[in-house]
């Protein structure tokens, strides 16, 4: 599933004012982190990644794996941060990102 221009412009206008809750270091990809980064894409649907590497080329392959890893969408990728996306249709309302500012910024 690919995204719309009009939804990442939404996504992007929500993930501004998202503080990143996984960060990924020169340790690269673990179990752990795996299942801390579905578990946040489960319960909020969109976040913010940082990627702590020194290498843009190292951030990019990252970003990669993990996208893959996850079968997140990728929203937006600003220096080392990235924002990302996978829809759960048993969102609760409360934790979702995407539910919870639906209206931020005019949106409906």
């Amino acid at each position: 599933m690919s995204l719309s221009q009009a939804q990442k412009k939404a996504f992007r206008s929500i993930g501004h004012h998202l503080n990143p809750v996984v960060t990924v270091s020169e340790n690269g990809v673990s179990e752990n982190l795996l299942a801390e980064l579905g578990r946040a894409l489960r319960d909020h649907e969109l976040i913010k990644v940082k990627l702590a590497l020194p290498e843009r080329d190292d951030r990019t392959a990252m970003l990669e794996a993990l996208i893959n890893a996850s079968e997140a969408e990728p929203v937006q990728t600003i220096g080392k941060v990235a924002l990302l996306y996978r829809h759960n249709p048993q969102a609760n309302p409360k934790l979702s990102n995407i539910t919870r500012f639906e209206n931020h910024h005019g949106r409906r």
